[in-house]
């Protein structure tokens, strides 16, 4: 921050949400709480070896950033916030990885910021215009051939030894930062082509139209959509099935599988259909960003729920996904509409190019934001079984409760961890942090640092301006996708709760990742507690073609399970028309920064 640069908000913690500060110059920085990505209290392992801005330093080494050249994360309390660094060469903050602290990667150079400038500018139009061409041909390959790898020795692991298993775990540690870095890459590819579509927009038709641009950035084939292909295939065969009908009307999820074992058919279905699609769609949880929550591959309750979902309302994925193809289709003709010679020919070029890019997104979070994280998850516990029989730990998911240094240490040399101790005061520590309520951002807030490119994803700076949200009246948020919807609130907050959303409903969480992806085929409206325009809700809600408001803030403390309510996806606000209980709605207090 620049000594005269304007302070427009500063939270340095209070009684009700303390914030322990390393050094002077960690309060000048604007931090974010990420609850875009780790809403909940975050495990220590997690923080050590998994958060994505832990490559960082990469994409912007990559593309010579002058707005930053670091991220760093700071676990408040259980919660991570995240701050980035900019190119002063006079700067010196700490950050950590590995358990290790260092100094935040900055220019020896003082003019960096100036001078580097120009290269970005340079490079990133190549990204834009090739990078769809490197994802199919080469990155996709390269991240099936790291999975398949630790795939083959994690159905061996039973027969690893302890060591094995520990050497495994740095080759899952390597592989996430790879394709990590992969999808920095990416990132900045998809915004070059994103920027130049907006340019092209305003210079060749006076104005940007955010509805159209929304529309374009839709995808009609992806892994996303391939995932729900295959539930509606095995719904269809289970529809068709008189057997297998009357299993799935067993009860719960867990009814449902003893149903299913009871018969041939039945086990030959969970064999042929259910465990394949684990195999291959199954590498994710519930919260993509963490390695706590147990992922689809390791259970099959999710997925028999979701079958089981799409039988009740006989979800029809072929016309889901005309409707997405032609809307892409007409958006597209739709832009290029009235435009002639030079104009036209520039618009068909940017178009074609964001086309090709859209898929990524749904398909990055695939293979990086969900996948590079189940694996590492599933090695970290497969390490966490050979503890347990060693005597060392009590379950295999506690070793989710140590930092990355502690548990090699507990793998070399019992005796010098106390990793029983350790794990049960960090499971007491977690429950504890739960019962805070995290503030938006803590730190120092100026224009500068308000302005850093990718705050738009947690809908900065909007969501800063909005200021503490108001406890009565509209909920106010970001227009995330277009249109107005009225119905029943579902608040959902973890996984288990997937199953009660019905048809027609509209979701209220925190955030949503794409393991939420199966509730847009249900759901009329969604509204957030976080997330900007460009975030995973707002990108999705567009694909879906669902109203949307995002980075509300207080949603899910405000709106209750049964409310019927409003949806303004335009103008960014959700009206609570009539409370659940047929009483007034009474507002959950809001705290600094919120």
């Amino acid at each position: 921050m620049s000594a005269n640069e304007e302070i427009l908000g500063q939270f340095l913690g209070d009684e009700t949400f303390p914030v322990t500060w390393v050094s002077e110059i960690e309060k000048d920085f604007f931090w974010v709480y990420d609850d875009l990505h780790i809403p909940h209290p975050v495990s220590p392992m997690f923080f050590d070896i998994g958060g994505w801005w832990l490559s960082c330093d990469h994409m912007f080494r990559r593309f010579g950033t002058p707005f930053a050249v670091d991220w760093l994360a700071k676990n408040v309390n259980g919660y991570v916030y995240t701050t980035a660094i900019p190119a002063e060469p006079d700067l010196r903050i700490e950050g950590t990885e590995y358990s290790s602290r260092y100094a935040a990667r900055v220019p020896r150079d003082a003019a960096f910021a100036t001078a580097m400038g120009g290269y970005l500018d340079t490079v990133l139009p190549v990204y834009g215009a090739h990078f769809a061409d490197w994802w199919h041909d080469r990155l996709v390959p390269e991240m099936q051939r790291n999975f398949a790898y630790l795939e083959e020795h994690l159905d061996a692991a039973g027969d690893m030894s302890l060591a094995e298993t520990a050497t495994l775990l740095e080759d899952a540690i390597d592989i996430h930062d790879r394709h990590w870095k992969i999808h920095w890459m990416l990132n900045f590819a998809q915004l070059s082509a994103t920027l130049k579509l907006r340019a092209v927009m305003e210079k060749t038709r006076g104005a940007v139209d955010e509805e159209l641009l929304g529309r374009l950035q839709n995808s009609a084939k992806d892994r996303n959509w391939d995932s729900i292909e295959a539930l509606w295939r095995m719904k269809n065969e289970v529809r068709d099935d008189d057997e297998l009908r009357v299993a799935f009307g067993a009860g719960d999820a867990e009814a449902i599988g003893t149903a299913l074992r009871t018969s041939e058919r039945g086990r030959l279905f969970i064999a042929d259909r259910l465990e394949p699609y684990q195999r291959e769609f199954g590498w994710h949880a519930v919260w993509s960003h963490e390695f706590i929550f147990p992922t689809v591959r390791e259970q099959e309750e999710p997925v028999l729920d979701l079958i089981r979902g799409y039988l009740d309302s006989d979800y029809d994925y072929p016309a889901a996904i005309e409707v997405m193809r032609r809307d892409i289709e007409a958006a597209s003709r739709e832009i290029l509409d009235g435009l002639e010679g030079e104009a036209l020919a520039e618009m068909s070029v940017a178009n074609e190019t964001n086309l090709r890019m859209a898929p990524l997104t749904p398909d990055h979070h695939f293979y990086i934001d969900q996948g590079a994280n189940a694996h590492v998850r599933l090695v970290l516990l497969a390490i966490g079984r050979k503890l347990v029989e060693a005597g060392r730990l009590d379950a295999p998911d506690d070793v989710l409760f140590l930092r990355y240094n502690e548990l090699r240490m507990l793998i070399g040399n019992a005796s010098v961890v106390d990793g029983r101790g350790l794990v049960a005061a960090r499971r007491t520590e977690r429950e504890a942090s739960k019962q805070l309520q995290p503030p938006n951002w803590i730190g120092t807030a100026t224009p500068s640092q308000l302005a850093f490119p990718y705050l738009v994803n947690w809908g900065y700076p909007e969501r800063f301006h909005q200021g503490r949200p108001a406890a009565e009246g509209p909920v106010t948020g970001i227009a995330a996708s277009p249109g107005q919807v009225e119905g029943i609130a579902r608040v959902v907050m973890t996984v288990d709760e997937f199953d009660d959303v019905a048809d027609g409903d509209i979701l209220v969480c925190q955030m949503t990742n794409p393991a939420w992806v199966v509730l847009f085929t249900k759901i009329a409206g969604l509204v957030t507690d976080t997330g900007g325009t460009t975030s995973h809700p707002a990108v999705l809600s567009r694909e879906f073609g669902i109203p949307a408001v995002v980075g509300t803030s207080v949603a899910t403390k405000r709106i209750r399970t049964g409310d019927r309510i409003r949806v303004d996806g335009s103008a960014g606000t959700v009206d609570v028309l009539e409370s659940a209980g047929g009483g007034p709605v009474v507002a959950a207090p809001v705290g600094i920064g919120s």
